[in-house]
């Protein structure tokens, strides 16, 4: 397993940075996701619960999923989560199942957060795996895409 250096994170968010932005293109709440095993990119998602219609298209559940297809396994072991946003429940959630080793978020998530803001299943002692967390990394960029695209929102006509 190939260790991630602190300092190459910030170029992992900017990859799920970019899905974000094309998250917010499509309509989408701007959250993107990167799954990444031995210095390289396994799996990359972002946010298509409205377009897909489905309550679960979180960012980090599709970078999951893509991850677990690529390798043919659905334990990541040794895998690093980068997300936008501080995982929510559903996605540490599934974080803890797919064994990985790692989340690194951009922005915290104050409300939903479950990677210490609200929850922490990260380390939650009932659980059988444990990943660590680092974050916020990059805050300012991640929440900015994020302010931004609400404020956009609640400047338009409700009709639309």
């Amino acid at each position: 397993m190939i260790q991630i250096p602190k300092t190459a994170h910030g170029i992992f968010l900017r990859l799920a940075l970019t899905q974000a932005k094309i998250a917010s293109r499509h309509g989408e709440v701007p959250v993107g996701a990167v799954v990444v095993l031995d210095g390289r990119v396994i799996g990359k998602g972002r946010n298509e619960i409205v377009s897909r219609k489905d309550p679960t298209a979180h960012a980090e559940i599709l970078a999951l999923r893509k991850a677990a297809n690529k390798t043919g396994n659905e334990r990541l072991i040794g895998s690093i989560l980068f997300t936008t946003l501080e995982p929510c429940a559903m996605c540490a959630g599934a974080a803890v199942l797919a064994r990985v080793s790692e989340v690194v978020f951009g922005a915290a998530d104050p409300r939903a957060g479950a990677c210490g803001s609200v929850l922490d299943l990260s380390n939650n002692k009932k659980l059988n795996h444990h990943f660590q967390v680092t974050g916020p990394v990059m805050q300012k960029e991640c929440g900015e895409i994020l302010k931004s695209f609400f404020k956009k929102k609640r400047q338009k006509p409700r009709s639309e």
